[in-house]
C-alpha cells in the first residue's frame, strides 16, 4: 500500500465531518431506484441459495468459503497465500521459509477473525467504532512481528502498528490525504452514527458507501482494507443472513482494477450541481454501490450454480470412483459420501447397514474418508458430515479459486 507520512506539527487539522458527505445515496437521487432493485434481487437470491442447502453441506461450504474469502481479500493487498497453504496453517503446518510462514500466519489470523464474525461475535456492531477497532485488534494480535511495521516511503521511518488503536500519524494513500489523527474520533463517531442505525434495506445499499468511507477515513496505520472487507462481510452476514456461504471479496479481487478505480473515484469532489449536495461525488458513490451489489449478485449466482445438487454429486462420486480404482478408497466410499451429501449428516451406526458390511469393515472405510479430509465429525461417536478440503476444491468446486501452481 502506498502510504506516505505527512509531517505536520498539528495532530488535528480541524476538518469538518461534512467533508465525507454524502454518506448515503439520498432517496431523491436518480440512482436510488436502480440500487433498490439490486438490493431486492440480492435479498431474494441469497435467501433462496441458503435455504437450498442441507445444514451439514452449508457448514462445510462455510468453512471453505472462509478460506476463499481470506485468500481473495489478502490477494487484493498483494499477498498471495493459496487456500491449500491456508488449510495447512490451520493445522499448524507452516512453511520453513519465513516470508511464506508469515503470510500463512496472516491468513490464519484472517480466518480466525472471520470465524468469530460468522459465529455472531460482531452482531450489531459491524459499523461501530468499538467493533471496527475489535476487528483490527483481533487480526493484528495474531500477526508475526515482521508484519506489524509500516515503513514511510518518504522518510524511511518505521512505525509499529498497534492492534486496535487508531493511528496517531498523518498519512496519505495515493492522491488522498487521510483525516488527521486528531480528527479521527469525530469522523469515526459520525461514521458510526450514520451506518449503525440503518434498517436492513438501507444497510444493504449502504454497505458500499460504508466500505469506501471507512477507507477514506483510514483509521488505522495499516490493515484498513482487510478491516473494511471484514466489516462488509459482517454487514451482509447480518442483513442478508448469508450464512457465510458466499463472499463479495472473490468478486472484488477478480475485478480488482474496477474495484480500485471505483474507490479512487469516490475520493473525488462533487463535479457540479447535478452531482448531489455533498462535498464528494454522489454519482461516483452510487456507481460504486451499484458495482458492489452487482459483485454480490455475481458471487451468489456463481456459488448457487457450483452447488447444484446433481452436478456436485457427479463431481464427488467421479472423484470417489477414481480413488477406488487407484486403491486409495473403498468402492463403497461413494455410498457414504452420497448419503451425507443429501442428508447433511449420517449417524455412524447407520453406515454398516447402508453399505451391507460388518461394523469393522464400515469403520475402516469411514476412517479412510476422515483421514482424507472429506468427512468430519465433532467426536468419535458424533454423526459424519461432509467437508470440502481446499486440496480437492479444483475437482469438487471448480473455479472457486485458482489451482495451486507450485
Amino acid at each position: 500500500m502506498d502510504i506516505k507520512e505527512d509531517i505536520l506539527p498539528a495532530q488535528d487539522r480541524g476538518e469538518g465531518i461534512t467533508l465525507m458527505e454524502p454518506m448515503l445515496i439520498p432517496e431523491t437521487s436518480r440512482h436510488k431506484p436502480r440500487l433498490t432493485d439490486l438490493a431486492i434481487e440480492l435479498t431474494q437470491k441469497a435467501t433462496r441459495f441458503r435455504s437450498s442447502l442441507p445444514t451439514g453441506v452449508h457448514d462445510a461450504l462455510a468453512d471453505l468459503v472462509r478460506a476463499m474469502n481470506c485468500y481473495y481479500s489478502n490477494l487484493i493487498e498483494g499477498h498471495d497465500t493459496h487456500p491449500v497453504d491456508i488449510e495447512r496453517a490451520l493445522k499448524n503446518d507452516y512453511s520453513a521459509e519465513v516470508s511464506k510462514r508469515n503470510l500463512q500466519l496472516e491468513a490464519k489470523a484472517h480466518i480466525v477473525v472471520q470465524k468469530w464474525i460468522d459465529e455472531g461475535g460482531l452482531k450489531g456492531s459491524a459499523t461501530t467504532v468499538e467493533g471496527l477497532c475489535e476487528i483490527h485488534r483481533r487480526f493484528c494480535e495474531l500477526l508475526p512481528d515482521e508484519l506489524l511495521w509500516v515503513e514511510m516511503p518518504d522518510t524511511g521511518k518505521k512505525i509499529q502498528i498497534e492492534p486496535g488503536k487508531l493511528r496517531d500519524s498523518h498519512v496519505s494513500v495515493g492522491n488522498h490525504v487521510a483525516v488527521s489523527p486528531g480528527g479521527l474520533r469525530r469522523f469515526m463517531n459520525r461514521f458510526e452514527g450514520v451506518y449503525s442505525r440503518l434498517g436492513k434495506a438501507s444497510a444493504i445499499i449502504g454497505a458500499a458507501p460504508a466500505h469506501h468511507r471507512l477507507l477514506w477515513i483510514h483509521p488505522f496505520l495499516d490493515g484498513n482494507g482487510r478491516v473494511a472487507r471484514l466489516m462488509s462481510h459482517a454487514m451482509l452476514l447480518e442483513m442478508l443472513d448469508t450464512g457465510g456461504i458466499w463472499s463479495v471479496a472473490r468478486g472484488l479481487a477478480r475485478n480488482v482494477s474496477a474495484y480500485k478505480s471505483h474507490l479512487a473515484n469516490c475520493d473525488l469532489p462533487r463535479k457540479n450541481d447535478l452531482d448531489g449536495r455533498g462535498n464528494l461525488s454522489e454519482e461516483a458513490l452510487a456507481k460504486f454501490a451499484s458495482f458492489f451489489l452487482e459483485m454480490c449478485l455475481d458471487q451468489v449466482t456463481f456459488m448457487e450454480e457450483l452447488m447444484q445438487p446433481e452436478q456436485l454429486r457427479t463431481r464427488i462420486l467421479t472423484w470417489s470412483e477414481e480413488q477406488a480404482k487407484l486403491g486409495n478408497q473403498s468402492h463403497k466410499a461413494g455410498n457414504i459420501l452420497e448419503a451425507v451429501l443429501y442428508r447433511g449428516e449420517l449417524p455412524r451406526g447407520e453406515v454398516a447397514n447402508l453399505l451391507g458390511l460388518k461394523d469393522r469393515q464400515a469403520r475402516r472405510i469411514v476412517s479412510s474418508l476422515v483421514e482424507t479430509g472429506v468427512l468430519v465429525s465433532s467426536s468419535p461417536k458424533a454423526p459424519l458430515k461432509l467437508a470440502f478440503p481446499a486440496q480437492l476444491a479444483s475437482r469438487w468446486m471448480p473455479g472457486l479459486f485458482p489451482e495451486r501452481t507450485s
